[in-house]
């Protein structure tokens, strides 16, 4: 037979089957992983649900569907005793390999793939799968690592979140390692251990994410020391200790109570992860000072605390860690109008003061440095008594009129004595000295009504009742003859 006609016998190449004449033919195995391929795809790493079907010998089987197997090396299901912790029937979770050896080969180990030959490295690069290596050695750069009798590489930098190089923490030991590079049909195989650990805080991060509510206490390590507070590692996530919430003692410093690496047992105060912040306190993890308070510092007890802030409206002044009192600029008792606390007390002084009310609810105490007084001793005017005062307060009803430093009365705007729809606040500021007569007193509550249009008749009729008593003295004195009288007196007198 001629070539010619030998070549016309020969067929058109099946492009379907991928098979040409000619060329080197495909091995068995091939052609079985492609006839068996239309039942089921799997892609290197994929993660599948199947059932064991059996364990014999060396593998476990596991159903893929219809008549297609998978084989696990029975060695990941070994316990320490010669048993294995699964049992036919029982469904687990896998990982496909590769299709080696007519076999789709899985592994049950999503953290460290065990292989011992050159085509399991490559397969478990292919599938992105970790594969578990032994240190052994340290090399310029990084480590030698074992991967059954095949030697690999791994960086400083890889061998640890930190990128340790004590090797005395690492020669000698199995961990999961992550292959970055496949190179030189594997005489250059590249490692990392650092990949996996990442991995592995990311989903914890996430699912103590899910976890962490406000209110909750939790655990951690003080990573570092600022003037504005302190970072605590919660195990990959950061909280901050703001200085306010270090201690109730508002002087307290986060270098004087926390070291770096010191573990701290914290309160979570605030979550917004939108901005990644945390926000965790060490005071709440302690007594509150206001459970207390009530029965501690009661209305009219004496207190003695040191100025630590001034205010347009009063001074705080601590009396304890975690108890401030307001002295309100009104009760300084400096007897005089003041128009800032810092003409009556600084910052740093120490000072002593009465207990006028406390609301433990709201933790507000408020204080008074006024000379306690008994208000049953203030002599009260009485009505149609003219009072002398000055202004304190001008509201929408009236005027109120401070008469003395424990009394003050009121001007309602019909008895002020200027046209309706008089703007009193600005005629009448603060201060402004006036007049007034007692109209109305309520002793029982303490209240003075005033008015203000009375005062002119008041004091023209005071001074008509005077005049008139003074001629009624003078004509008693005289026996009422007036002044002819007095002539004759002295005239007859001086006979």
């Amino acid at each position: 037979m001629t070539e010619e006609n030998v070549q016309n016998t020969i067929p058109e190449a099946d492009t379907n089957a991928n098979i040409t004449y000619g060329a080197e033919e495909e091995d068995f195995a091939t052609l079985f992983e492609k006839s068996s391929a239309g039942s089921r795809r799997l892609d290197p790493g994929q993660k599948i649900s199947a059932r064991i079907v059996s364990i014999s010998g060396d593998y476990v089987f596991i159903d893929l569907g219809g008549k297609s197997e998978g084989v696990i090396n029975v060695n990941e299901f070994l316990k320490e005793d010669g048993t294995y912790h699964v049992s036919e029937g029982d469904t687990i979770d896998a990982f496909f390999v590769a299709f080696s050896d007519g076999l789709k080969r899985f592994t049950s180990r999503s953290k460290g793939y065990s292989t011992v030959d050159l085509q399991g490295i490559r397969n478990a690069y292919e599938a992105n799968l970790p594969v578990n290596g032994k240190v052994t050695v340290e090399l310029k750069g990084g480590f030698e690592v074992h991967i059954g009798k095949v030697r690999c590489f791994c960086p400083f930098s890889h061998i640890d979140l930190k990128g340790e190089r004590k090797s005395e923490s690492y020669i000698n030991q199995t961990f999961p390692f992550k292959i970055l590079e496949y190179k030189e049909n594997g005489r250059n195989v590249i490692l990392s251990r650092r990949i996996l650990l990442e991995e592995e805080q990311q989903e914890r991060v996430a699912k103590f994410k899910e976890s962490l509510q406000v209110g909750m206490e939790v655990t951690g390590r003080v990573r570092a020391i600022q003037k504005f507070g302190a970072f605590v590692d919660l195990g990959g996530i950061d909280g901050l200790i703001p200085t306010s919430e270090l201690s109730w003692n508002r002087a307290e410093r986060a270098d004087n109570l926390l070291s770096t690496g010191q573990e701290v047992t914290v309160k979570v105060i605030a979550i917004d992860w939108e901005k990644n912040r945390l926000t965790l306190s060490l005071k709440s993890m302690q007594p509150d000072p206001y459970t207390g308070a009530a029965d501690k510092y009661p209305v009219d007890s004496m207190v003695n605390g040191t100025v630590v802030r001034l205010e347009s409206f009063g001074a705080f002044v601590n009396l304890e860690p975690g108890i401030d009192g307001l002295v309100p600029i009104s009760k300084f008792g400096t007897g005089k109008r003041i128009k800032h606390p810092k003409e009556a007390v600084e910052v740093g002084q120490w000072i002593e003061a009465r207990v006028i009310d406390i609301d433990v609810a709201s933790r507000k105490i408020t204080l008074s440095m006024e000379q306690k007084i008994n208000l049953d001793e203030i002599q009260l005017p009485s009505v149609s008594d003219i009072v002398h005062g000055t202004v304190e307060k001008v509201i929408p009803a009236g005027v109120f009129l401070k008469i003395s430093d424990y009394l003050t009365g009121f001007i309602p705007n019909s008895e002020m004595g200027t046209p309706r729809g008089t703007n009193h606040n600005r005629m009448f500021p603060a201060g402004t000295a006036m007049q007034a007569i007692v109209t109305e007193i309520d002793k029982n509550r303490r209240k003075v009504t005033l008015s203000r249009n009375r005062v002119d008749e008041k004091i023209e009729e005071d001074v008509y009742n005077s005049y008139r008593d003074t001629v009624k003295k003078e004509e008693q004195a005289t026996g009422g003859l007036g002044s002819l009288g007095d002539l004759l007196r002295e005239k007859w007198g001086s006979l």
